[in-house]
This record gives structure tokens, C-alpha cells and sequence, in this order.
């Protein structure tokens, strides 16, 4: 006997479970806070606007205590010490608006509809508002602006849910009596409600905003100190390749050079060569990783502190008036320290020439204490110019800041009292380069 395989419920079960979900998810929003319990505006920069909440907080409280008691005292007749009690449980909750409004809730709106319930229990006029006095009504207001504020929107609509329908379950109890204020309190709630939201989704788009954007500019910076590494690393691979090359040719010439060399000490310098040899063939292929993206390398020698004269009087020739000052006996300089000092220079002019266009600007390179000292000062710029950025799509300060890091020195920037900038670079030098150094022994 065959079975027909199970098709899909009927709608009617579909719907019924539809609506347990949606009152369990309701039933949620209203017990549990959507957010912390951090008060509105913790992170605002000045101290006033953090207090702003507490003293409104602190001044609808004390308005609306006396006001709830007189109320009831005069147009509902209710005896005063019930009517203090009640002033109190409907308005003193208002002191937790500024970080706890749900919880304000679950106070002021039983302690309303206690009210509604003894007033309809007093003889009133025929002006007195039901089942909300005028009080009641107004602090619900602000309460449900706080709200609004601050919880999710499935807690907002629960809690708007929840008074319509308490408002729409005392008019049943007496049909007889104007329900005004439930119906008003209903309407507008629910502009309040839509308010408040408004301003709290404002607020969240604002910050996720600005996080993104928090986000995107670290993102920019690691890029750009990347590039950065990259490019420093494609220059640097002709100076070390040089060094390399150099070592392989001494290694394998070492027997024809050396007379009487034995067997094992012809193998080493082979094996030397050797390993040379494969170490420029590594070199070769990560350079080639380096740049595939498609760029092309700058065949041209890489330059050094020779090029310095040549670099400061084409700036001149572009217009910035520069000075060049560069010892004579600057020794020996490493290559990695000369490709640096120049770039350093280099990009310190560009900056002038961007930021500062026209301002007279000294370039000095000294040698001493075993270190190289660069050192670029420019003065205010003749006309104003877009401040100087340590950050941003551009290699200035990034640049510097890698090629001095990768010399083992030091780098100090920043701005001079008068409106000018300083950027003083110091490079140790081996001791054996070092100007006032003599040369160390070697072992052969």
C-alpha cells in the first residue's frame, strides 16, 4: 500500500505559527534591552553635553510629580496621600530615561493604567481626560521618546502595540466614558516613536559611517606603506645583486688568481659561487613578483649622494629656492645609506614643492659620530598651501619613514614655529665606513 509523501501544512497552521513567533519576538523585545545601559550621549566630547540627560531627566521628574498629585487632587479627586503615591510611581521613573527607558516603561505604564483604573473609579467632570490624565499623558510622551532613542524597532512597535491596545481594552470596561486620551496618546506615540527612531537610525548610519571610514583610511595607509616596501625593495635589489655578482666573479677567478690552492679550497669557492649564483636567481624571480603588476623597472643606475647637486638645482630651476650644504669627506658611504640620504632629500623636496611652494629651503648632508646626518628645513611658504599629510596615496613621510627604518636610524618630522618644516634624518654608518674611523684588521 502506498503512501502519498507529506505535503506542505495548511495555511491556517503556517499562520498561527507565524503569529507565536512574532509574539515571542515581542514578547523579547519588551523584556530584554536592545542596547547597553550607557547613557545617551556618554560619548559626546564636552562634559555639559554628557550631564545634558541627567538634567532633563532630573528636571521632568521634578515637574511632573507635583504636577501628577495636583491633577489628581483637584480634577479627579483622588485623596492625596493615593495621589502622592500614584505622582510618584508614574513620574519618579522618568529618572532612568537617560539609560534605562525600557525598565522606565515597565513602571510607568502599570502605574498609568492603575491610574486610569481609580480614576474611573472617582466622579470626574465631563472635561477631565480618560483613561490618561493630561500628566500621564505627556510624560508617556517623552518616555516614548527615549525609547525611540535608544531600543530596536521591533521594541518600539511592541511597546506602541501594547498601549494601543491597553488604551482600546479601558474603553471596552466603559464604553461610556470619552476615551480621548487614548486615542491621542496612540497617535501621538506613534509620531514620537517614528521620531525618535529616525534620529537613533541617523545616528547608527553616522557612526557605522564613520567607522568605515576609520576603516578604509588604515586600509589606505597599509596600502600605501606597501607600495611603499615594494618599490624600495625593487631599488634595492640592483644594489644587492651588485654585491652578489661581485662575489660570484672573486669565487670562481679565486683559482686562477691564487696559485697553489688545495683541492678542498678550490670546492669551497665553488660551492661559494654556487651559492651565489642561486641566491641572484632568487633575487631575480621575487623581483619578478614584485612587479607583476606590469611595471617595468628603471633600468638607470640607482641614485646616491653624487646625484645631490644635480637633484637641488633642478628644484631651483622649478622655482623653489634651495640650498644645498654637503661635506666633502663624507667617507665611504654604504649603498643602502646613499639610496636612502638621496630619496630622503628627494622626497622632502617634493613636499616643499607641493605644500609649500616658493619657501626657501636648505638641504644639509654631514658625517658624523659614525652616523649620516640629513637634514631638509624649508621656511613659510610665500602664499598659503595645503597643510602637509603624513598620510594618504602619496610615499612623502611614509617613504622616509621606511628608509630610515631599514638603515637601522632615526627619523624626526614635523613643524617649525614659523610656519615652516623640518625633517632631520640620522643613518649609522659601519665602522669601517665611518669617516673618523680606521679601517679594522683582517685575519687572512
Amino acid at each position: 500500500m502506498s503512501t502519498s509523501p507529506a505535503g506542505p501544512p495548511p495555511p491556517a497552521d503556517g499562520l498561527v505559527s507565524a503569529a507565536r513567533r512574532n509574539l515571542r519576538e515581542l514578547a523579547h523585545g519588551l523584556s530584554h534591552a536592545s542596547h547597553p545601559s550607557t547613557p545617551l550621549l556618554a560619548g559626546a566630547p564636552k562634559p555639559w553635553q554628557r550631564m545634558l540627560p541627567y538634567v532633563v531627566v532630573l528636571a521632568l521628574t521634578a515637574t511632573f510629580i507635583p504636577v501628577t498629585i495636583n491633577v489628581l487632587t483637584t480634577q479627579y479627586d483622588v485623596p492625596g496621600a493615593l495621589a502622592g503615591a500614584l505622582g510618584v510611581a508614574q513620574a519618579a521613573p522618568l529618572l532612568m530615561l537617560a539609560h534605562r527607558p525600557l525598565q522606565a516603561w515597565w513602571i510607568i505604564f502599570p502605574a498609568d493604567i492603575a491610574g486610569a483604573l481609580l480614576v474611573l473609579a472617582r466622579s470626574t467632570g465631563p472635561d477631565a481626560l480618560w483613561p490618561w490624565t493630561a500628566p500621564a499623558l505627556i510624560a508617556y510622551l517623552f518616555l516614548l521618546l527615549a525609547l525611540g532613542l535608544r531600543e530596536n524597532r521591533r521594541t518600539v512597535v511592541g511597546v506602541w502595540v501594547v498601549t494601543a491596545a491597553a488604551g482600546a481594552a479601558l474603553h471596552l470596561i466603559a464604553p461610556d466614558r470619552a476615551a480621548d486620551s487614548a486615542l491621542l496618546l496612540s497617535i501621538l506615540g506613534a509620531v514620537v516613536l517614528v521620531i525618535g527612531a529616525a534620529v537613533r537610525e541617523r545616528g547608527e548610519a553616522t557612526r557605522r559611517l564613520a567607522e568605515q571610514e576609520t576603516i578604509s583610511e588604515a586600509e589606505r595607509a597599509q596600502r600605501t606603506l606597501l607600495e611603499e616596501r615594494t618599490r624600495i625593495a625593487r631599488e634595492l635589489h640592483d644594489v644587492v645583486a651588485h654585491h652578489m655578482s661581485v662575489i660570484t666573479v672573486q669565487a670562481d677567478s679565486a683559482p686562477y688568481r691564487i696559485s697553489g690552492l688545495s683541492e678542498p679550497a678550490q670546492e669551497e669557492f665553488a660551492s661559494i659561487a654556487a651559492a651565489a649564483r642561486e641566491s641572484l636567481g632568487e633575487m631575480r624571480r621575487l623581483l619578478s613578483v614584485l612587479r607583476s603588476d606590469g611595471t617595468e623597472g628603471d633600468r638607470a643606475p640607482q641614485p646616491g649622494l653624487d646625484r645631490l647637486q644635480q637633484l637641488v638645482e633642478a628644484t631651483v630651476r622649478a622655482g623653489l629656492p634651495a640650498e644645498l650644504s654637503l661635506a666633502a669627506e663624507l667617507g665611504e658611504v654604504p649603498p643602502a645609506v646613499d639610496l636612502s640620504a638621496y630619496r630622503i632629500v628627494q622626497e622632502a623636496l617634493a613636499n616643499v614643492v607641493r605644500h609649500a611652494p616658493g619657501a626657501r629651503t636648505q638641504v644639509s648632508v654631514r658625517a658624523a659620530a659614525g652616523h649620516l646626518n640629513v637634514l631638509v628645513v624649508n621656511g613659510p611658504a610665500p602664499k598659503p598651501a595645503a597643510p602637509l599629510e603624513s598620510a594618504g596615496t602619496g610615499h612623502g613621510l611614509v617613504g622616509m619613514r621606511e628608509r630610515v627604518r631599514l638603515t637601522g636610524g632615526t627619523l624626526d618630522t614635523g613643524p617649525l614655529p614659523d610656519g615652516g618644516f623640518r625633517v632631520a634624518a640620522r643613518m649609522p654608518l659601519p665602522p669601517a665606513m665611518s669617516p673618523s674611523a680606521p679601517p679594522p684588521s683582517e685575519d687572512l
